[in-house]
């Protein structure tokens, strides 16, 4: 029993001493192999700030995008009902405006938001489709908010100039877009869905791409616009539009317009095909609104549609018998073939009208600055003249529109200006 006693308590002292050989050796390698890790890794003792070639650009010029809020006159009868009108606007669900607490009818409501950038002292650059239809206009740099008005725009551009007075912001650098290379770095900035100077980069994608757009002028009157753009994957969202598309060097090169979708017709998504207009087709706006070739009093003329229409002879006159457009027809005044406004039946020979060269068949358009929409409108301002006075006259010709068998037949047409000098005539023509 001793011998095997003995030989047990030697086994176990040699297992541990066994045991205790492999957990040195094991910590022995756990510590040279961590000391060679160690010394396999370098630790900045002053950590190095890597930059994008982006970062300079951006900073130079990201204070210079702004947000434009379009804000429109609403009434109740131009939504669904009144809860969908103005619950919720501002804040509100009582039924009170959010800006001036009445309960009337009309309402000024946020219609939409968008982009600008600072290109001149108090002026900034933006769409013309993101201030199209405003009754008052609001720019935005964080939580400020400025009047901005409407200096000058080109809609067959898609460009605006807006007024913004104590404006304080550095404008940017005007680029040469000719210059572009496909390949190009753009670098677009501006307010994505309220996301407030939101950075996106790619490269440009194509040069000179045609791009045709629907409009309607200020008369009513449908333009088929085909302008050369510039392509970009860069990422262009609601609200970019009137941002800006900079280059490395910071300098505006373009201004962000519309991005593709895909049909309405097809489930095909498109990603990664935005256009933008050039900078350089900006220019000439720019520098007519700074230049005061161009008026920066956006304020529209109020009219007056009430008075009877009913001519009487002891009243000066221009000579013509007109009726509404949409009299003539209110299928192509619809569907934007001719403009709106008082469409000219008949001239009388030797009168004013027949002199200045006004025809049957034109639509009178505009009278002294006011646009024209119903015959009314016209009759007013003509019989608040005297004789003597001059009336200037834009109107619409469109050849053959009297013999026109149907509205496909009617041709385009273009916008002239008369000036009519008012008579006494022996009839109740206007």
């Amino acid at each position: 029993m001793k011998n095997t006693t003995k030989k047990t308590v030697f086994g176990s002292l040699a297992v541990a001493l066994a045991l205790m050989l492999v957990v040195v050796g094991a910590f022995a390698f756990v510590q040279t192999n961590g000391e060679a890790a160690a010394e396999a890794v370098t630790v900045s003792e002053s950590a190095t700030v890597v930059t994008s070639p982006f970062t300079d650009a951006v900073a130079k010029v990201k204070d210079s995008v702004v947000g434009v809020n379009n804000y429109t006159t609403m009434s109740g009868s131009n939504y669904f009902g009144y809860s969908f009108g103005f619950g919720n606007n501002n804040g509100s669900t009582d039924g009170t405006n959010g800006t001036d607490g009445t309960t009337g009818t009309n309402r000024e409501v946020l219609q939409s938001s968008g982009s600008g950038v600072v290109v001149a002292a108090d002026y900034v650059l933006t769409n013309y489709h993101v201030v199209e239809g405003a009754t008052s206009l609001e720019v935005t740099v964080g939580d400020n908010t400025f009047v901005a008005t409407v200096a000058g725009y080109d809609d067959t551009l898609d460009l605006a100039v807006l007024k913004v007075d104590k404006l304080d912001i550095a404008p940017v650098t005007l680029g040469d877009s000719d210059l572009l290379s496909v390949g190009d770095w753009a670098i677009c900035i501006g307010n994505p869905l309220s996301f407030t100077g939101t950075t996106t980069v790619g490269i440009i994608s194509a040069l000179n791409r045609e791009v045709t757009s629907e409009n309607y002028d200020m008369y009513g009157r449908r333009e088929d616009t085909a302008n050369n753009m510039i392509q970009t994957d860069a990422a262009i969202n609601a609200g970019n539009s009137g941002g800006g598309m900079f280059n490395v060097a910071g300098e505006l090169i373009g201004v962000p317009s519309m991005k593709y979708t895909g049909s309405y017709y097809s489930t095909t998504s498109v990603e990664g095909i935005g256009m933008a207009i050039p900078i350089n087709a900006a220019k000439s706006l720019i520098n007519d609104v700074l230049s005061g070739k161009v008026s920066s009093d956006n304020s529209t003329a109020t009219v007056n549609t009430g008075v009877n229409s009913t001519a009487t002879d002891n009243k000066p006159r221009i000579g013509v018998t007109v009726t509404n457009a949409t009299n003539f027809s209110s299928s192509a005044v619809d569907q934007g073939i001719i403009p709106n406004g008082a469409f000219v039946t008949n001239v009388e020979s030797g009168s004013p009208a027949d002199t200045a060269g006004i025809q049957s068949g034109d639509i009178i358009v505009e009278a002294d600055g006011t646009v024209i929409t119903s015959t009314s409108q016209l009759i007013t301002i003509l019989q608040a003249k005297n004789v003597g006075d001059t009336s200037a006259i834009k109107l619409y010709r469109s050849e053959g529109i009297m013999d026109a068998q149907s509205i496909d037949a009617i041709k385009d047409g273009q916008y002239m200006d008369v000036t009519v000098t008012l008579a006494i005539l022996d009839n109740v023509q206007q």
